[in-house]
């Protein structure tokens, strides 16, 4: 009878190497094992202590979101990512983009690059949301979040018209208008109390509801 692979279990999750000496209790020398499964290419190593079991093993990709929320947290995925995610600009974004309470990071792995920026710790938990999907979840910043953490890392967001705000959303940020007018008002306040950036998350607020 052949025996099953115990990678197999991790199928879609990253792991770690502890995870992984658990696969395999009574070797004498679990390190070098997991060394042996680098090079056979059973696991790929996002970075140390910190892989996923190769797809072409287990028949189940690993979600970026989910690698994303793993690599270096606490994080959400966030910022153009997200907007891209949820149909809010037009343009496919490849860098996997969150937010952290932690300094500011960039990684890149063999399955991508990772992109991190910090924010405070009380704006922090605003609007983030665990989405499922293929029976695993993730934490990604909702359509309102997404918006305001990109404006705060934007340097060129014009701060006192509300009109030439409208203009750099529609022309400059090319945000989709029609999904910008169903937005909850309610989570942008609550990022607008933060402090960072308050009135143009006010004026924010004015667009979506006039």
């Amino acid at each position: 009878m052949i025996k099953k692979n115990p990678l197999l279990q991790y199928a879609g999750l990253p792991i770690t190497g502890a995870d992984i000496k658990t696969c395999f209790p009574d070797l004498a020398s679990p390190a070098k094992k997991i060394q042996a499964l680098e090079q056979s290419g059973e696991i790929i190593r996002l970075k140390r202590n910190l892989f996923i079991v190769n797809s072409e093993l287990t028949g189940k990709e690993t979600d970026p979101c989910l690698c994303a929320n793993h690599l270096y947290g606490p994080s959400y995925v966030s910022l153009q990512w997200a907007l891209s995610y949820y149909g809010m600009i037009p343009e496919q974004v490849f860098l996997m983009t969150s937010t952290t309470t932690k300094h500011s990071r960039s990684f890149k792995t063999p399955i991508g690059s990772f992109s991190y920026r910090q924010v405070p710790a009380s704006y922090f938990p605003i609007g983030v949301q665990s989405v499922e999907k293929d029976g695993i979840n993730f934490l990604i910043a909702s359509r309102e979040k997404a918006l305001c953490d990109t404006i705060l890392y934007d340097n060129f967001v014009p701060h006192l018209s509300v009109k030439a705000l409208g203009t750099f959303l529609e022309e400059d940020m090319r945000l989709d208008m029609d999904i910008l007018y169903e937005l909850d008002t309610d989570i942008i306040e609550q990022c607008a109390k933060s402090g960072r950036k308050s009135q143009i998350f006010k004026n924010l607020i004015k667009i979506i509801k006039r």
